[in-house]
């Protein structure tokens, strides 16, 4: 545009002058303002078609927000987590995190574009110059800042722009849906698994570094033993979920040490078994005095009397080990007599 196209009343000189804006250069202010240049008009300003055509196109975005949201939950719910597609020139790629990937980038994309694009030619873009003032909460102040708020909440045509609103309002409202489906990822529902382990009558307690099953003679009193079930493999890919509930330990005392009437009935010759899974945060007890037939969790030091049914003689556990019933088959090997009665490891809120 050349100045020959701006009208006397919209030059600089003239327009400044009529607001106070445009100062000429003197010794204290050697630069000239030249106040602000005229303000040109969008075609959606003067033609309501074009500004029509705006909305659809803002609409349309929105619109394929929500799609892409609602084809995000449909991928993360039906796409296989082990399933794998090509996609050039990315390789071989996980199904599932592509199309994660795509759809949420898709529903967020689309949202900032409609929104920019509803900027750039439907809300009000005329240039307001406004002087600095001392920041304070004045009567007057916060009845500027008010009718600001009413003029922007006009100039943005939230309230005549229905077509853009309601689908806004969708789009916002189904893109944090994303989020709680992938709360899932926390984890699968436990149900009752908490509760049971591997453990069953009949099962043979195997020994962890040889492999075989135990006989009551391969415990020797003031040792430390410890068991898997029979039949868990390392090989297995339900091994360390399995061996994290399954985990036992076995330690030989004199029958007369015993202290705990329970512990005694469940033993066989002295020779006594409990879950190996610390109670306060689940870590794994090593630690084995022999003197005083005392187990201490090396995590935070959690101490557990065997003698006397596991119970907690200090640290921040909360409750005893709970302990295997074992007896002997017919072949002279050691065996479980069922599971657990209570869920092993760290207490959980359905505890009972």
């Amino acid at each position: 545009m050349s100045s020959h196209d701006i009208s006397e009343e919209n030059l600089p000189e003239q327009r400044g002058a009529a607001q106070g804006a445009v100062r000429l250069a003197d010794e204290k202010n050697p630069f000239a303002d030249p106040g602000l240049p005229p303000h040109e008009h969008r075609r959606q300003d003067v033609d309501e078609r074009a500004a029509k055509r705006s909305e659809r196109v803002v609409a349309l975005l929105f619109t394929v927000s929500m799609l892409a949201t609602i084809a995000f939950i449909a991928a993360y719910v039906t796409i296989p987590v082990d399933k794998a597609i090509y996609v050039f020139p990315l390789g071989h790629i996980s199904a599932l995190n592509f199309a994660l990937g795509l759809t949420l980038g898709t529903a967020l994309f689309t949202i900032g574009a409609g929104a920019v694009h509803w900027a750039r030619t439907l809300m009000s873009d005329v240039e307001l110059v406004d002087e600095r003032h001392p920041i304070e909460a004045s009567p007057e102040t916060r009845a500027k800042v008010h009718a600001d708020f009413q003029q922007g909440a006009k100039d943005s045509q939230l309230g005549r722009r229905k077509l853009i609103r309601t689908t806004m309002f969708g789009a916002l409202a189904l893109v944090p849906l994303s989020g709680v489906v992938l709360l899932r990822d926390l984890g699968t529902l436990p149900g009752t698994k908490l509760r049971h382990t591997l453990w069953s009558k009949g099962k043979l307690l195997v020994n962890m570094n040889t492999n075989q099953p135990l006989r009551p003679s391969d415990i020797a009193v003031g040792s430390l033993t410890f068991a898997k079930p029979e039949g868990l493999e390392e090989k297995s890919e339900e091994f360390q979920d399995e061996i994290a509930k399954a985990a036992l330990m076995i330690v030989r005392l004199q029958p007369e040490d015993i202290k705990d009437k329970r512990e005694l009935e469940w033993s066989h010759e002295g020779i006594v078994a409990y879950s190996k899974i610390c109670t306060h945060v689940g870590c794994p007890i090593s630690l084995y005095e022999q003197q005083t037939h005392h187990v201490l969790c090396p995590c935070h030091q959690s101490t557990f009397d065997l003698s006397d049914g596991a119970r907690v003689i200090f640290g921040p556990a909360g409750h005893p080990l709970p302990q295997l019933r074992i007896g002997v088959n017919d072949e002279g090997y050691l065996e479980a007599l069922g599971d657990f009665e209570e869920p092993v490891g760290p207490a959980f809120w359905e505890r009972g």
